[in-house]
């Protein structure tokens, strides 16, 4: 029993020392502070080139994300159902008003045309045979009013009898029966026709469906067809970009809208590229998604080189000011994860670390480090 109280002791007193170990190497080992300390160089000369740390007012920004998306596009599909036969452009393709897109099978359509007009023929031919048959009936019913006066004139004077006035009378009322039931098929023929025509029309513009062509110039954005596919009413084959100009459509969050206006210029940037673009609000959604709480904000953006649509972007929403201080991005020079500057001292040039932050073209956002108005150097 006495043998494991001993135990107990030793091990109580190894953990004891082990903590007063670790307490004294934590005291001694100091995290590194920027600014705080210099590099251990025991002279460090002069640079080349100057500047001073500036204290400047800088913009925080809201990123709200969006897509890069053409600010004016056409989807082409088909207005028949047929089979894709050719498909004449490709994605990135320029494109002019009237150019041919895509080439439907056109065959039947062909036909259909070749019927109609062979029915408009045949329409035509029926007018032509009413028309002569007025002419004819006119003809006979002359003769018959004619006859019928006549005859009437003689029963008046006795000369002729009222049987012959009746025959007469009965020849004039079927001649004029028959005037008119052909004048009655005469405008039956010109309906014919007109309907014919109109067939033939269809028919044509059926035809015509079978070639796709570009409504207004533009590039091509997308192609989503290929021969041999079924082409039909409401299924995309082309999409054209009618427009360079494109726009990001980016989602603000709630309790920012209220800070973006129509007609605002607001930065923005895309993809890897760190420039900012200007973009001009055009249309905010006046509608919330109730699952992410946003509103949908639509700015026109130039068209430049290197910009497609479909590219990841964020529209830049100012939300306060602070002050920084920034330097040139020349003045940093990095060693691994550190960064050091050059910082002039009433003993001399000194080398100092710093964190930096933001990059706003030439220069840099200082975070720690400096403290604003410091003479900072480096070599050309």
């Amino acid at each position: 029993m006495k043998f494991k109280k001993i135990h107990i002791i030793l091990l109580f007193v190894v953990l004891g020392g082990a903590l007063a170990v670790v307490v004294w190497l934590t005291a001694a080992v100091k995290p590194i502070q920027p600014g705080r300390v210099t590099a251990t160089v025991a002279e460090v000369p002069a640079p080349a080139v100057q500047a001073t740390a500036e204290v400047e007012q800088l913009t925080q920004w809201y990123e709200a994300v969006g897509t890069l998306r053409p600010r004016t596009e056409s989807t082409i599909s088909a207005q028949v159902t047929a089979q894709v036969v050719s498909v004449e452009v490709n994605s990135g393709d320029r494109v002019q008003a009237g150019d041919l897109l895509v080439k439907l099978d056109d065959r039947q359509f062909a036909s259909r045309l070749d019927q109609a007009r062979r029915g408009l023929d045949s329409a035509v031919a029926g007018r032509q045979q009413a028309a002569q048959a007025v002419e004819g009936a006119k003809a006979a019913f002359a003769r018959a009013s004619s006859e019928y006066n006549r005859v009437q004139g003689y029963y008046e004077k006795e000369a002729a009898t009222l049987q012959q006035l009746e025959q007469a009378e009965s020849a004039y009322r079927q001649a004029e029966a028959e005037l008119q039931r052909v004048r009655d098929a005469l405008e039956g023929a010109r309906a014919g026709v007109q309907r014919a025509e109109e067939v033939v029309r269809e028919a044509t513009i059926a035809l015509g469906y079978s070639r796709i062509v570009a409504p207004s110039a533009g590039e091509v954005i997308r192609r989503s067809s290929d021969p041999g596919d079924m082409a039909m009413p409401g299924k995309p084959l082309v999409v054209l970009r009618t427009s360079g100009k494109l726009r990001i459509e980016a989602f603000v969050r709630e309790g920012l809208i209220g800070s973006v206006q129509l007609g605002a210029v607001l930065p923005a940037t895309f993809g890897t590229r760190e420039e900012r673009l200007e973009a001009v609000v055009e249309e905010i959604v006046p509608y919330a998604d109730p699952r992410t709480r946003t509103f949908l904000v639509k700015a026109t953006v130039p068209g430049v080189e290197g910009l497609y649509p479909g590219m990841y972007g964020k529209l830049l929403i100012p939300v306060a000011e602070r002050p920084a201080v920034v330097i040139p991005a020349a003045a940093v020079r990095r060693v691994g994860q550190l960064e050091t500057v050059r910082v002039r001292e009433d003993s001399g040039w000194r080398i100092l670390y710093v964190k930096t932050g933001r990059r706003m073209g030439d220069l840099v956002e200082v975070l720690a480090g400096l403290s604003g108005n410091e003479t900072v150097g480096w070599e050309d």
